[in-house]
């Protein structure tokens, strides 16, 4: 219980200041608000940056990008990943299996430079990087989808259902996939987080959001030449990114912990 409960904390306060930025902003995220790298103060809770742009602004605004295209990348991967192994696992076969092979060989490179490699080919920017990352998460929802649905395809209910007449449709949306949900839900919270650190990574390296819009990433790349005087511009971005890919892995741990009956601890 202190996993969720520390871990919807900590989502909880990235994704609130996420939502909060849309509507409100202590300053203007591009503003010169105040005196260049100005510690902490009423005025400035997380300070300055070296143009004297407010960094709690420019975190909560940047929170927004990063949000958004890790999302995104989740969305169209997991639903793409889950589609293809859904229908590897019901009709095996030499297509089925070649597509999977596919999936494979991109499981083979790293994560980070699977997205640095496809963001340099598509170029910089939201559709880039979301499409980068939207491949990076396919073939991790593909397997699960796949093996889950290879178990199913032979259990009572879906030979009742064949027998009853329903086509592969009715019984991968309304059989197969329900069986699926908790694996994959699971799966989704470990992919957002790994998605949040490759767009950080990205942008961090000037291949993610092109300015003026902040990201966390190419904030914390913009303060590192100014570390050593006010580590304050580096400091927060860092602090909320981490503390919300640790809140998603927390809740990615409890939920697997609690929907997988092999994992459940004994009272």
């Amino acid at each position: 219980m202190s996993r969720l409960v520390l871990g919807l904390g900590l989502t909880g306060l990235g994704l609130l200041l996420v939502v909060l930025g849309a509507f409100w902003l202590p300053h203007e995220a591009e503003a010169l608000s105040g005196p260049p790298l100005a510690p902490p103060s009423w005025a400035h809770p997380f300070g300055t940056d070296w143009f004297g742009r407010d960094v709690l602004s420019r975190v909560m605004a940047g929170g927004r990008a990063s949000w958004a295209v890790a999302t995104l990348a989740l969305a169209a991967g997991g639903t793409l990943g889950t589609l293809l192994g859904l229908v590897a696992g019901y009709f095996p076969g030499l297509g089925a299996s070649l597509l999977l092979r596919a999936a494979d060989a991109l499981l083979a490179f790293p994560p980070v430079l699977l997205a640095l490699l496809l963001a340099v080919l598509l170029g910089p920017g939201v559709p880039g990087v979301a499409v980068a990352l939207a491949l990076f998460n396919l073939p991790y929802f593909a397997r699960l989808a796949h093996a889950g649905t290879l178990e199913l395809r032979t259990r009572e209910f879906v030979l009742a259902a064949r027998s009853l007449g329903a086509g592969p449709g009715h019984i991968l949306l309304r059989h197969a996939l329900p069986n699926l949900a908790s694996p994959l839900l699971v799966q989704a919270t470990f992919s957002l987080a790994t998605s949040l650190l490759a767009e950080a990574a990205l942008s961090y390296l000037g291949l993610g959001v092109p300015p003026p819009h902040p990201t966390w990433g190419r904030m914390l790349g913009e303060a590192q030449t100014h570390l050593f005087r006010s580590p304050w511009p580096a400091v927060f971005p860092g602090l909320v990114l981490t503390g919300s890919v640790l809140g998603l892995n927390l809740l990615g741990d409890f939920l697997r912990d609690r929907l997988d009956p092999r994992l459940r601890r004994l009272p």
